[in-house]
């Protein structure tokens, strides 16, 4: 990591664990264009409330959405600057890591 760098290796991990998931990235993909609850959520992904929260539990805890609770309903959005830190974690692999040639096979 940079040294710079505001990231553990915890948060690295659980960004890139909640973008591992197949729902979970379908979650995101119908957060790009605006906020939602979990009841419209449910309806597009045609899937039961209770697995959606927990891939959304797992959105959270990484940073990705953030929720905010309108009378019984919980509006779900994304959380840009995570998806921003993430993607500057990656960057820094390009731009800091020189490539290198290939070695040669380690002699045993």
């Amino acid at each position: 990591m940079p040294p710079n760098s505001t990231f553990t290796p915890d948060t690295i991990a659980a960004g890139f664990h909640a973008l591992s998931d197949p729902l979970r990235i379908k979650v995101l993909e119908l957060l790009r264009s605006q906020e939602l609850c979990v009841c419209d959520l449910c309806d597009h992904l045609e899937t039961t409330q209770s697995k959606l929260s927990f891939h959304l539990k797992t959105l959270k805890e990484a940073g990705l959405v953030r929720a905010r609770q309108e009378g019984r309903w919980i509006y779900y959005s994304l959380n840009l600057p995570q998806f921003v830190a993430l993607e500057q974690y990656l960057a820094e692999f390009r731009r800091f890591s020189p490539i290198l040639p290939i070695r040669t096979p380690c002699e045993t």
